[in-house]
């Protein structure tokens, strides 16, 4: 396999090779690859650029303020969104079931929606925390260094968001 190659004026977006062409060369120092990576989903994906969170506190695999604003903006009431968020935190966290297991039942959340009940009585309404359906109304957000506080400490390269819910980690070398 040969070498990748990207055009000298564009950066990484489409590997290529020719004579305008500079070879992209392995073992750059990670914080070249990390601000390469982070102009390809800013720039050219149109992620927004949340910022270094090295030094934040609470950063966490759900922001709840980023969600409950785009919650919000899709037309949910505030008492859908708490009763949303709090069945997300559940379904996280849940001692009682293996880390697969609350995976698995927060995959169900995002990809099928939070069913919830305001008032008894009430019909249970869907909320859904990704647009499956219109992928472009999602918020689409990257941070780089999240420190992630717990049993151990931890820091990601980049992180990648989908309505404040983090869905990827990139560690770059």
């Amino acid at each position: 396999m040969g070498p990748f190659y990207a055009p000298i004026s564009q950066g990484i977006s489409q590997p290529r090779a020719g004579p305008d062409c500079a070879p992209i060369t392995i073992g750059k120092p990670e914080r070249v690859t990390q601000e390469r990576v982070k102009a390809l989903f800013s720039d050219e994906l149109g992620y927004r650029y949340l910022g270094d969170w090295t030094d934040r506190d609470g950063n966490s695999n759900v922001e709840e303020d980023l969600l409950s604003a785009w919650l919000t903006r899709s037309g949910y009431t505030p008492a859908q969104i708490s009763a949303a968020l709090h069945k997300l935190r559940t379904e996280a966290d849940k001692h009682s079931r293996t880390l697969y297991g609350n995976n698995q039942a927060v995959y169900n959340l995002l990809r099928y929606g939070v069913p919830v009940k305001i008032e008894a009585g009430k019909v249970t309404e869907t909320v859904y925390l990704i647009n499956w359906r219109e992928p472009k109304k999602n918020n689409f957000a990257i941070a780089e260094e999240v420190t992630l506080k717990g049993n151990h400490e931890r820091r990601p390269d980049i992180v990648l968001y989908v309505n404040g819910i983090a869905v990827a980690v990139l560690e770059l070398k």
